[in-house]
């Protein structure tokens, strides 16, 4: 896998039970999944000596992150390792302009967009959506909310373009709630399709994530599986696909992001399903039979734990672990720094008010914003 972050880390843990010897490419010992795979390549993922040398040997090369280079993921293929998702997919993660393109291709519903020159170009745009405000992306290397901005005049419309990368400009969709839909596809196109979630913002970062979405209608829900089983074929995705959605105030949905890769809005699936997103990843490059991917549980709601006042979590353990039994912490080994993702809680149960007061104590309380 390159990339040592917690997604490799969670990842690296679903492979043990199948015996799967792991290897990990890490820019650093300390990275939360370098602490704990017994094999490990410190390298720049952006160098591709490193990266060759780390793929001799290889049965499969995985991610945890979708910015090795377009350039090197070709020449590894062509060197006949075998990658997966392979660059014919990972590109339209890795460039929202060529995502965008493709799901027009395609016929997928998105918010209206177009590729941006300057901030004059990008007023031009937003005139014939309805007017500002509108959303500028940069086309590749953002996540948790930076890269975007949400622009409100010309002027605001400066910043984006500092960044010397293409810059798509979107409408900001009048939406009620997002949601994600997330699929697991083998590369004998065996898929399998996860309970649509809800995914709560704060700040541009993901915060709380409810499975299922409550009251999405069952009509509403098969589309948005089907959606996302549709474009991992279309685009021939290996592995873990999360399709980032709108619900739009007038029932529809829209595709926002695709990420191929386990993702934030599928950890409640560690605790919550019979075959966790990670297992399946496992299993999806390795072309194993993919895993039940259905609920074990009516509600399931995750919550991500932000570095705040404990640098040390033994003493807030004792207080959640307590409080309750049932709780499930996942920690990554990270230094704790201020609205850095240092770890989730998962809870479960039959009452959803119940379960969501439970996980956002204990990440509250993790995090040092809650004290009692």
């Amino acid at each position: 896998m390159v990339g040592g972050g917690q997604l490799a880390r969670m990842t690296h843990e679903a492979g043990i039970p199948l015996g799967i010897k792991f290897k990990l490419l890490s820019d650093t010992p300390q990275d939360s999944a370098a602490q704990v795979v017994s094999e490990v390549v410190i390298g720049d993922y952006r160098d591709l000596a490193t990266l060759r040398d780390f793929a001799r040997g290889c049965d499969v090369i995985t991610f945890d992150h979708e910015h090795v280079p377009a350039e090197h993921l070709r020449a590894l293929e062509e060197d006949g390792v075998v990658v997966r998702p392979g660059l014919a997919a990972l590109v339209h993660a890795q460039d929202k302009g060529v995502m965008r393109a493709k799901l027009d291709e395609i016929g997928v519903p998105s918010p209206r967009h177009r590729i941006v020159s300057d901030p004059a170009d990008a007023a031009a745009f937003a005139a014939e959506v309805g007017g500002f405000p509108i959303i500028l992306k940069t086309v590749s290397g953002g996540y948790d909310g930076k890269g975007v901005w949400f622009v409100r005049t010309e002027e605001d419309a400066r910043d984006p373009f500092r960044a010397g990368v293409a810059v798509l400009a979107e409408e900001k969709v009048d939406f009620t709630r997002e949601l994600a839909a997330n699929i697991v596809r083998s590369p004998h196109g065996q898929a399998v399709a996860y309970p649509v979630v809800e995914s709560q913002q704060v700040d541009g970062v993901c915060d709380t994530v409810i499975a299922p979405a409550p009251n999405l209608s069952a009509e509403l829900a098969g589309q948005a599986q089907n959606l996302a089983l549709r474009i991992a074929k279309e685009l021939d995705v290996v592995g873990h696909l999360a399709v980032e959605l709108f619900e739009t105030r007038d029932g529809r949905i829209l595709v926002n992001e695709l990420a191929m890769r386990p993702h934030n809005s599928g950890h409640w699936t560690q605790d919550g399903a019979i075959t966790s997103q990670f297992a399946n990843h496992v299993r999806a490059v390795l072309d194993l039979p993919l895993g039940d991917p259905r609920p074990r549980a009516t509600w399931t709601v995750m919550c991500n734990v932000l570095g705040g006042d404990y640098p040390d979590m033994y003493y807030a353990y004792l207080h959640c672990m307590a409080r309750d039994p049932q709780l499930k912490i996942h920690m990554y080994g990270k230094d704790v720094k201020p609205g850095r993702k240092v770890g989730h809680v998962n809870t479960y149960g039959d009452d959803l008010d119940d379960v969501l007061e439970r996980a956002r104590h204990a990440a509250g309380y993790l995090r040092g914003t809650i004290t009692e």
